[in-house]
């Protein structure tokens, strides 16, 4: 079975865990978008590893991890990760494979994003200003620059002196230092010969992986509800996290995609700025935020808490065509006397269950909850059975709101800590 592990929320839902946990059954595990502003955090035994572009199957020994097409590649950051995974003991030869057609993050992508979000106040995104941004917009604009372009040294040479020229007009306007197309041509040809031995075309391989019988999993980054078509809109990352992004980010077939799984956080958390209808803004949404360790993998901002948004999820479902869900940080819920769940909106006066595409009218929804006892304790529960019955009620909610079951319920941050149904 090839299942796609998918963010039904706006991101930091657990995926790496997951991911981790489903990578045991597979062959290979694929990357097919978003870049290193992705933070997948996987805990085993005592060590926690932070991966960012490398898919999370890489702490498996013998899995190959495939980062796609649709993956935009820092070299620096994915060297950097290779070294520290090295250190750790986790080989990376033969078992990494990158994209010849991903697009390449350049230094001036990452001045790009910075110069950016410093000019606008009002509505300021929250990127991680690592360039991922304007090396979407790059691909789209058609000046990008690709990785099978870094080993051809003079073709190389010729688009970087082409977009330097192009942003240093735009930096000298911002009294900002000036790139050296030079030097950056020459950091990028050391990066090519560190990274040959990793790169193929992916697009084939993956292709004849899937007739051959081999078992793949797909790894979204980010979540639903940032996907710059389907999210809370301009408040997304610049790539498509759903399902669709599956297919353009690896070339495969929508026949290569068996089942899709929908990763949902017992409640919700938000990087950055945009409308949260479920946000907790007092000294509840605070604990929640420290007992979850809820601060970004890759920035280390705090994130935005609030009780779990079916309204939210259930368009993920649907979006997705989920078939089932994984829950993760119950434990988190543990000792509370009352749990919310938002079942519906209020708009202007009006019930509403749906998520409108209009920013100013889902900025104005005001969420209308089912209440839930609490529960003792889920932390290191081993067996469905065994969590205490509050917990299962919740739960079973859940499921009949969405119409999907809840297979795997996650009762801690470390691999061994989850429940399989």
């Amino acid at each position: 079975m090839n299942r796609l592990v998918v963010g039904a929320q706006w991101g930091d839902e657990g995926k790496g865990k997951i991911v981790d946990i489903l990578a045991k059954d597979v062959d290979i595990v694929v990357r097919y978008q978003g870049g290193s502003n992705a933070g997948h955090t996987v805990c085993v035994g005592d060590q926690t590893f932070i991966l960012h572009l490398i898919p999370s199957g890489i702490l498996h020994p013998g899995k190959i991890c495939v980062i796609g097409n649709g993956v935009v590649v820092d070299p620096a950051s994915f060297l950097e990760e290779k070294e520290t995974l090295e250190k750790l003991g986790i080989d990376l030869d033969n078992r990494v494979l990158i994209s010849q057609k991903a697009h390449l993050v350049m230094p001036y992508h990452k001045v790009l994003d910075t110069l950016k979000e410093e000019s606008i106040r009002k509505t300021k995104i929250g990127t991680t200003k690592r360039g991922i941004g304007p090396c979407y917009v790059d691909k789209h604009a058609r000046t990008g620059i690709r990785v099978c372009d870094m080993l051809e040294p003079d073709l190389l040479k010729s688009k970087i002196e082409h977009n330097v020229a192009e942003i240093n007009r735009l930096l000298k306007h911002h009294n900002q230092e000036e790139f050296s197309a030079n030097e950056i041509y020459e950091t990028y040809l050391k990066y090519a010969q560190k990274l040959s031995p990793f790169i193929e075309n992916t697009v084939y391989y993956l292709n004849e992986a899937w007739k051959q019988g081999k078992r793949l999993l797909f790894e979204g980054a980010q979540g639903c509800l940032l996907d710059v078509d389907f999210g809370t809109y301009p408040f997304v990352t610049s790539s498509n996290p759903t399902v669709g992004g599956l297919f353009t980010g690896t070339g495969l077939s929508h026949k290569a995609l068996d089942r899709v799984m929908g990763v949902v956080k017992a409640y919700t958390t938000r990087v950055g700025n945009g409308p949260f209808p479920s946000e907790l803004t007092d000294e509840l949404g605070d604990e929640i935020r420290n007992r979850g360790s809820e601060y970004g993998a890759t920035t280390g901002r705090p994130r935005r808490c609030g009780w779990l948004d079916l309204v939210l999820v259930k368009y993920a479902v649907m979006l997705n065509g989920m078939d089932e869900i994984a829950m993760t940080k119950i434990d988190v819920l543990d000792g509370l006397d009352e749990i919310m769940v938002c079942v519906a909106y209020e708009l202007d006066g009006k019930r509403i269950e749906y998520v409108p595409s209009s920013l100013s009218e889902f900025g104005r929804c005001k969420p209308i909850y089912e209440r839930f006892k609490g529960w003792e304790k889920t932390a290191g529960v081993e067996t469905y059975d065994a969590l205490p019955k509050e917990a299962m009620e919740y739960i079973r909610f859940i499921e009949e709101y969405l119409g999907i079951p809840v297979t795997y319920v996650s009762t801690g941050s470390k691999r061994s800590q989850i429940i399989a149904r």
